[in-house]
């Protein structure tokens, strides 16, 4: 297990302590019944901004899903942040599922990208070139280079990235999130060996996305 913060995602505790206060002070002051709407909502940002503890899978050659999520592309592209020809899996997050990023590979960050963006629904392919989005350059010890690119969604304003150029991540360690429903590229060398499936649900740290050669 690899989990150095707090089961609820930091990220979320502004939103969860106002959401608990404003259900709190109508429930004492109207009651049970006014507060009920109130409650639910509690309760969606207590699950949105869940972050379980996870398995970390794989060995040094894995490349491991970045967040929670179904996969929707596997294919190959050009790589528009190395303008290189890649394999694409791409993870859909939908409001249900966990948002903390994790870093699908050990490896040094070279780079950062961030381009602002619009708000299209992120199952959609066309999310990856035109909604908000924040791209890391990841490369291995035997030199092997991941692209790992944060994508905002329809509902999802807010990227979250901690982490530069010049950072050391291990497989699966937590580098990000994104508020409220969005998407993961993984842009893989041609000679990765892809390990999953369109509609495959995958887990943060936990599915096997690749093995590089």
């Amino acid at each position: 297990m690899n989990y150095p913060h707090p089961i609820i995602a930091r990220e979320g505790w502004p939103f969860l302590g106002i959401a608990i206060a404003a259900a709190l002070a109508v429930h004492l002051s109207l009651g049970a019944m006014p507060a009920f709407p109130l409650w639910i909502i509690a309760i969606f940002v207590l699950q949105f901004f869940r972050d379980p503890p996870r398995v970390i899978s794989g060995d040094a050659k894995s490349v491991v899903a970045p967040a929670d999520g179904r996969i929707v592309v596997v294919e190959e592209v050009r790589d528009p942040y190395l303008d290189r020809q890649a394999i694409k899996v791409s993870v859909f997050m939908n409001v249900f599922n966990v948002h903390s990023q994790r870093s699908p590979v050990d490896g040094e960050v070279k780079q950062r990208w961030y381009n602002p963006g619009k708000f299209v629904n992120a199952a959609l392919d066309k999310a990856s070139t035109e909604n908000e989005r924040n791209a890391l350059w990841l490369r291995t010890a035997d030199g092997q280079d991941v692209t790992s690119v944060q994508v905002a969604g329809l509902v999802a304003r807010r990227i979250l990235c901690y982490v530069d150029a010049g950072k050391q991540l291990v497989r699966g360690e937590r580098y990000g999130f994104i508020r409220f429903g969005s998407r993961l590229d993984v842009y893989l060398p041609l000679d990765a060996r892809v390990k999953v499936t369109i509609g495959e649900k995958v887990y943060a740290s936990t599915t096997v996305l690749a093995e590089l050669a």
